[in-house]
Formats: structure tokens, sequence, C-alpha cells
């Protein structure tokens, strides 16, 4: 088995910087970065390598067009339940890997931020982004397919935004448009523009490493730093969850959503993981997903 070639890694030492990498997701020949097999191997790969010394990421994408436009679809539905299972579980664990880190990661997302592109960008400390060439979606567009998402998204996104709008969109697999996440507060800056957003995902970088007591390195516990368990936003969360739960669409990916938000709620992280993942291994299979997947791959071939 080859090793797998690494994404490019940039380091940044100048002023308060000193110490930053940069790591640029790229496709080759590809027009817009998805997530499949190859690209996660190279990202554990990448990761692996970062140097000694590191004191911050940045995780950008070296597409003009998209940060990451989502999983390769095709791909979760050929193959068999067991080796999905175990694709799933191996992304989650590389995914892991930018929320263990001992040092502050950020992701700066300059374009579509689609499914698991999304988890992957939350899986970091801070989100920082900028207007694109066109405006741009960010979300969790799963359940609109008749499935769920497999890692972490339904813990995640109601930690960054208002939880009952978070847990509805999700739900409903409704991604939000660009300026629509800005007004909700999604990110924790933004660019003026994509030249500059790497740099002001480096201060953020910055500003973490220097918040002491109160910085994500203090909450490296095997679980991201912003996530629905944590004590200052779980209550809400809950109270979001009962509120909003009789109003959520009567589909099984809806129920998979609140199932996974509830789990994450009362039994951990890794429970949350293991609802969303089992369910989307179900959902696949359901009626309702084949008919919508294939009609997404039908509009995608027109395009």
């Amino acid at each position: 088995m080859t090793t797998p070639a690494i994404f490019p890694i940039s380091r940044v030492d100048s002023g308060t910087h000193t110490g930053i990498v940069t790591i640029a997701l790229e496709q080759p020949g590809k027009p817009v970065v998805v997530l499949d097999l190859e690209l996660i191997q190279r990202l554990e790969a990448t990761l692996h390598a970062v140097p000694p010394g590191t004191s911050g990421l940045v995780l950008a994408s070296a597409s003009e067009r998209v940060f990451v436009a989502g999983a390769d679809l095709n791909a979760i539905m050929a193959a068999d339940d067991a080796e999905l299972a175990r694709y799933l579980a191996y992304a989650a664990r590389v995914f892991q890997m930018l929320a263990d880190f001992p040092f502050p990661t950020v992701a700066a997302i300059n374009g579509a931020a689609l499914g698991g592109g999304l988890e992957l960008a939350m899986h970091c400390d801070g989100l920082v982004a900028c207007p694109g060439f066109k405006p741009y979606p960010v979300g969790l567009p799963e359940a609109g397919l008749a499935i769920c998402p497999g890692w972490g998204g339904t813990n995640l996104l109601p930690a960054r935004v208002d939880p009952a709008r978070a847990i509805r969109m999700t739900a409903e697999g409704k991604p939000m448009m660009y300026d629509e996440a800005v007004a909700a507060s999604l990110f924790d800056a933004v660019a003026p523009d994509a030249a500059s957003l790497r740099g002001v995902a480096a201060d953020l970088v910055v500003k973490l490493r220097g918040a002491g007591a109160r910085s994500p390195v203090q909450r490296r516990d095997g679980a991201p730093w912003r996530w629905i368990g944590r004590p200052e936003v779980a209550a809400g969360v809950m109270k979001a969850l009962d509120t909003v739960r009789p109003e959520l669409p009567k589909t099984e990916a809806a129920a998979a959503v609140a199932g996974a938000v509830e789990a994450g709620l009362t039994r951990g992280w890794r429970a949350a993981l293991e609802v969303e993942q089992r369910e989307l291994v179900r959902l696949r299979h359901t009626a309702p997903a084949k008919a919508a997947l294939e009609a997404f791959f039908a509009r995608s071939a027109k395009k």
C-alpha cells in the first residue's frame, strides 16, 4: 500500500503569527473539493506530518469555488453496510485529530461548506469565512436527501448558532446561504475577501491561543471544543430540542437527527456519532432516500 501524499503545508512565522501552519485541501483534476476516501487519507497523512513546534493550524481549501462541497454520495451508496460503517468511523477519527491538537485550530471557509465539509470545519476550534465569488451555501443538507449527517453535525451546529434553528434546519436538510450564516453568528470572524481570509484565520488562532483558561486547548477531552455537550450550552440545546421536536418533519431522517441530538445530550459525543452513523447506514436503504438520491444524481449529471 502506498503512503498517501500530503496536502500543502505552509508555515507563518511573522509577528504574532509565529508557528502557525496552514493546510490547503486540494483535489487536482477535480473542479471542487469533495470528501472521499483518498482525500481523508491524505488529510490524515498531512495532520500526522504537522511539524514539531507548531502553535496553531489553519485548515483552508485550495479551491476557489468551495471549501468542501460535501461527501462523495456515490461512494456512500455503493458501499455495503460494513464498508460504510468502517469508512464513517475512520473519517470521524481523522476529523477528531483536528480537535485533539495541543494548539488552536481554525477553518478558513471561502466557499460552499456542505454536509461533511461543514462537519470537518466544525471540528476546528474556530470558523472564519469570507464572501465567495458568488453567494454560497453553508449547512447540513443530508435530511433533504432522506439521510442524516454522519460526522457529528447534529451535535456541532447547535453549539454554534441558535440551537432551535440549527436543529430545525438540520432536520429539514436546509443549508443557510453565506449572508444568513454571517447573520446567525456561525463564524467567529469574517474576512472582507479571499485574499485576507487566511490572515484573519491566523489572527483568530492567536486570539484563541492567548485565551488562558478559556482557550480551547484546556478542553481537549476527546470531543470538539464547540459541541452541545458543553455545560454552558447543554441546557439551552435540550430546551430547544423539546420545543422544536413536535414541529419537525414527520420523516425518518428528521427523527434520526433529533435522536442524535438527544444521544449527545444524554450519553455523550461518542454515542451521538454512533447514532448518526448507524442511522446513515440504515436510511440510505429506505425508499425516500433512494428516490431523493436518484433525483440528486440525475440533477448533478446535467450540470
